[in-house]
């Protein structure tokens, strides 16, 4: 009879109470049988029996463990790891039905001597003095290691040998096999035991390859543990067919023509369409997107849907699942469906695609198409402002443009903020001849872009150069910021970080004094030092640059070299959002969506990481569609503006409603303009854009895409004159009243709000003059009619006071002042 003995230890490192520890050594010992006899001494000599049976001869009955024993926690020392290994191999246990001859038991014991050397050998690797005691995790991996390893069954059993490294590895493809799973019973006992303290029936295996260890919070005296997994086979890389190389090189050949100094967009994207139709899944996006916006590519909402449509089938693309969802919402190449819409958002958003999940997000938190879930909301767009906040530096990113088509066209000459090509032109030969401001003015919209200018660090670079050169601190600042954040323009450079920082906070700039306590704070160039990074920023804050308010909150909130405050840090989070830093809105929005500092408030943080999520690179369509609006391409505007309405931006929303009320497009049918026009006002209104809740009113008075309903229209009115005080909403409330429509005739409280739209808007003066004078003269009547005219004038006769001929008397007079305005009017002639 076979019998292999293993034990296993663990113990527990900050409990010296009782830990589990059990060791598994494989031993086997071989047992001629001819020898029946077993001796009393023998029997108590053996300390720690495992009996191995096939998994296909014999199985243990679960009944025969007692199910009363209680686990064991013990330690146990390498010296008793070396006693037990030199008793094991001087036993020979001797059965009755096993035969071998005398050179396999000649074998056994050589094999047994070689284990024991190998264990002290592996046990001496660790540093582990006799007296310590050895971690469950080292002997695990003594016991697994390959010179010990045994695989076996019933009829063979093979034993540990000195295999070289290719016949081990042969050997474990051929018998690792079977999969078994090890059942260990342990009996409470002494706590200082010793081997012979266990019997052979507290352990048993199942055909046992490897040896697993109990995790140390074992509660039940029978166990379960499965094999330790396989390690993980690396997947090799398929390799490319002709079709798929030849694809791969047309997709690189286009990027390089994209990235050179003069790009060729044509050929670009012939090329990227050559490998598109070659089933290249980047190239096939850019296909789409092009074909879907309009750009190199004429628009053609058939196309980019074959291309969406080939993607999401073959290639399971989230991008273009996610293009889908927007076809079907905004009813774009096919008429629309919201439930395919959700459908195809959702397996882009699962898929980890960021526009989908932002629609999911805004979806979720406005209630379209889904019931409304703050947390749900919260979930999505904190995804998407991870990534965003991942993304930005620490100026906060590139500035996000939001122009308002409609407020353009009510203010004629305003341009919202962007700024004309004359006057930029006006600026820059101003710097040309050497005028400082207008150097560091350009440098800082070149820096951070907006206001119609494009980011640009090489021109940034170039104007701040020529004012720090003047003496500018400003200039020195901006300097400072670029070296120590690094690009494409400025390699990273610490030290000419600080040189620039330095003299700018020796002005007492603040924004220099920010970047001096940014670099203090992580030890760039300088040595960590707290207390001047706390220094540093709070002067930049006291003269109130954001980066200092922003930096100090973060100080407050981590406890650097301070006392950890979280009323602190929200109060100058707070400051530093009010001036607009993405990243304050981040950290406002953690504290409020964990409830640190602060009440948990789930609307209030959904509403901070949508502003963050709307931040991201791809809120600069924004302003690519104005550019579009601006050139006349009002197809593709309006594209790229319901887009964005679809991911939440209110901005979007307004303006895709503002050129769809003008319908001067044509990829819309003209009976639908109005009705999506009222959708898109409705979905600005319930982000609090005040014209839009007027225009859903105006809609509903007059019965533009909807059916004339003048209590939703008076009671929209309400809304925007309660809420949000708008003067037109006042106004059209007053003439509500003035002709009884949707609410009861009061010319009282018609008078009211005419006079609520004066004082609200200045604008609203003239019109309310008007109105009023017109008010007086119904008045007037109303008060006539309801007396008795002749009970008035009872003794008046025109006849005697002013003779027969009295009609003639004032028809002249009425003549001859007509004359007169005629005369003035035309003005002299000759």
């Amino acid at each position: 009879m076979w019998a292999k003995t293993s034990s296993s230890m663990c113990r527990s490192h900050h409990r010296k109470v009782l830990v589990l520890v059990y060791v598994l050594i494989l031993l086997v010992i071989t047992v001629n049988a001819k020898d029946k006899k077993k001796t009393a001494d023998e029997q108590n000599s053996q300390t720690f029996t495992q009996t191995v049976e096939s998994t296909q001869n014999s199985k243990i009955d679960d009944d025969d463990m007692d199910s009363n024993t209680k686990p064991l926690f013990t330690d146990l020392r390498t010296s008793q790891v070396y006693n037990f290994v030199e008793n094991s191999k001087k036993k020979k246990d001797k059965t009755e039905d096993y035969k071998t001859s005398s050179s396999s038991e000649e074998t056994s014991d050589i094999l047994n001597q070689k284990l024991v050397e190998k264990l002290r050998k592996e046990i001496e690797m660790l540093n582990i003095n006799d007296d310590e005691v050895i971690s469950h995790e080292d002997l695990y991996r003594i016991i697994t290691s390959k010179e010990k390893e045994f695989y076996g069954t019933a009829e063979e059993t093979m034993l540990f040998q000195e295999l070289s490294e290719e016949e081990f590895e042969q050997l474990i493809k051929n018998e690792n096999k079977i999969e078994t799973t090890t059942k260990i019973t342990i009996k409470e006992v002494d706590p200082n035991p010793t081997f012979s303290d266990l019997n052979s029936n507290e352990i048993y295996h199942t055909s046992s390859p490897t040896h697993s260890l109990v995790p140390p919070d074992v509660s039940s005296a029978t166990v379960e543990i499965p094999e330790p997994p396989p390690k993980p086979k690396v997947k090799e890389e398929p390799e490319l067919t002709e079709e798929e190389k030849q694809a791969k090189v047309l997709y690189e050949t286009a990027v390089m023509i994209l990235n050179s100094t003069k790009p060729d967009k044509k050929r670009a994207y012939d090329l990227f369409k050559q490998a598109a139709e070659l089933n290249h899944l980047e190239a096939g996006k850019i296909v789409g997107q092009a074909y879907f916006f309009g750009d190199v590519f004429p628009q053609n909402l058939t196309a980019a849907r074959y291309w969406f449509e080939k993607l999401a089938t073959e290639k399971g693309s989230p991008f273009a699942q996610m293009y889908l969802g927007l076809m079907y919402a905004a009813g774009l190449g096919n008429p629309p469906h919201l439930a395919k819409a959700i459908l195809h958002y959702t397996f882009a958003a699962l898929g980890g695609d960021t526009w989908a999940q932002m629609v999911m997000g805004y979806r979720h938190w406005a209630g379209l198409g889904v019931v409304p879930n703050c947390e749900s909301a919260l979930t999505y767009y904190r995804k998407v402002a991870k990534k965003v906040e991942e993304e930005l530096s620490t100026n906060g990113g590139s500035v996000i443009q939001r122009i308002r088509l409609y407020d353009e066209a009510e203010n004629l000459g305003s341009t919202a903020g962007v700024l004309d090509d004359d006057l930029i032109q006006y600026y820059q030969f101003l710097a040309d001849k050497g005028d400082v401001q207008a150097q560091v003015g350009l440098g800082q919209l070149h820096y951070q872009g907006g206001r119609g200018v494009e980011q640009d660090h090489a021109r940034a670079l170039n104007y701040f150069m020529q004012a720090a050169d003047a003496g500018n601190a400003n200039a020195m600042a901006f300097l400072g910021k670029m070296y120590l954040e690094g690009g494409n323009v400025v390699k990273q450079n610490n030290e000419t970080a600080l040189k620039y920082f330095t003299m700018a906070a020796e002005k007492n700039n603040p924004v220099g004094q920010s970047g001096l306590g940014l670099m203090y704070l992580h030890g760039k160039g300088v040595p960590k030092d707290y207390n001047k990074a706390f220094k540093y920023f709070s002067s930049a804050a006291n003269q109130g640059w954001v980066d200092g308010q922003l930096q100090l909150g973060n100080m407050y909130y981590n406890g650097l070299g301070i006392s950890r405050d979280f009323k602190m840090a929200i109060k100058y989070y707070t400051m530093a959002s009010q001036s607009g830093h993405v990243l304050a809105f981040y950290s406002l929005a953690q504290m409020h969506a964990t409830g640190t500092g602060t009440v948990r408030s789930c609307t209030t943080a959904v509403e901070l990481f949508k502003n963050v999520a709307e931040r991201g690179r791809w809120g600069t369509n924004l302003m690519q569609a104005y550019s579009d609006n601006k050139e006349g391409r009002v197809n593709e505007a309006l594209i790229k503006y319901m887009v964005l309405a679809e991911l939440g931006y209110e901005v979007a929303q307004s303006n895709a409603a503002f050129i769809l009320d003008r319908g001067d497009i044509d990829i819309i049918p003209k009976n639908e303009t109005f009705y999506r026009a009222l959708m898109y006002w409705s979905r600005a209104a319930g982000q609090g854009y005040s014209v839009a809740r007027v225009k859903v009113g105006d809609y509903h008075y007059y019965g533009y895409g909807t059916e004339v309903d003048y209590e939703i229209a008076a009671n929209q009115y309400k809304i925007a004159s309660e809420q949000q005080h708008n003067a037109q909403a006042m106004f059209n409330l007053g003439y509500m009243h003035e002709q009884g429509l949707g609410m009861k005739k009061d010319i009282h409280l018609a008078k009211r709000y005419y006079d609520l739209a004066a004082e609200t808007s200045s604008d609203a003066q003239v019109p309310v003059a008007l109105a009023l004078a017109k008010l007086g003269v119904l008045y007037s009547l109303q008060h006539l009619q309801e007396m008795n005219f002749d009970s008035l004038l009872p003794n008046v006769n025109l006849n005697k006071i002013l003779g027969p001929d009295w009609d003639l008397y004032i028809m002249t007079t009425l003549a001859v002042m007509l004359g007169i305005v005629v005369y003035f009017r035309r003005g002299p002639q000759g």
